[in-house]
């Protein structure tokens, strides 16, 4: 169990390197948003702007979003620059010209330059700055580097990281998983749990139970 309270370390941290970041990157102009953790594929993070509100309609906040299936992976460094370039469409949406949906554009990218992030479509020096899909690399000694050494020097929490990406753990997953075979009987649809390759009779029927396998061939 742990010892501290992994919803609020891990909120409070990225409350406060959006407010950090918002003070140092965007001279504090930035209105709040409601920072969530979404699995969306092949993605570090979005942004959504307007896309969350209170019931009544009187409340309307924009959407940044995380992906901590890359956290272990990645440096906190590099998963909050996701962070900051999310908060650079955040600034577009409120105080610039946003393209179609997902283009970044080359405002956007002027103001990721600026706050230290070199936007590229291969993540890499030499990508195209501008595309409906585009990631970024941090640029060393930029404003973005030197916040977050900041940042990280006031002792910010770190992210949690997923283990059940650990090779280790998805090996352990798979064998507990192999020790149990589910049976059913195909008259009375007991059920039962047993090794693989147990022969088990229904003790009702008097027949043999069929392991999960078996059923699914049989029913094609």
């Amino acid at each position: 169990m742990p010892a501290s309270n992994p919803t609020r370390t891990t909120y409070e941290a990225l409350n406060q390197a959006y407010d950090f970041f918002n003070d140092r990157l965007f001279s504090g102009g930035l209105p709040a948003c409601l920072i969530t953790m979404q699995r969306k594929a092949r993605a570090y993070g979005y942004f959504a702007g307007s896309r969350f509100g209170g019931r009544d309609g009187g409340e309307v906040t924009d959407e940044i979003a995380l992906n901590p299936s890359h956290f272990k992976a990645r440096t906190d460094r590099e998963s909050l620059s996701t962070l900051a370039h999310e908060m650079a469409h955040l600034w577009q949406h409120h105080f610039g010209k946003p393209s179609r949906s997902g283009y970044h554009n080359k405002e956007w990218a002027a103001k990721m330059h600026e706050i230290g992030l070199h936007p590229s479509t291969t993540g890499e020096p030499g990508g195209k700055e501008t595309g409906q899909s585009c990631s970024h690399y941090i640029i060393e000694g930029g404003a973005f580097a030197r916040a977050y050494d900041d940042l990280a020097g006031n002792g910010m929490a770190t992210l949690y990281v997923e283990l059940w990406d650990d090779e280790e753990a998805k090996k352990k997953r798979k064998a507990k998983a192999a020790s149990k075979t589910k049976y059913t009987c195909p008259g009375c649809q007991a059920n039962a749990w047993a090794k693989p390759d147990t022969r088990l009779i229904c003790g009702e029927c008097e027949v043999l139970m069929l392991a999960d396998e078996e059923e699914k061939e049989e029913a094609l």
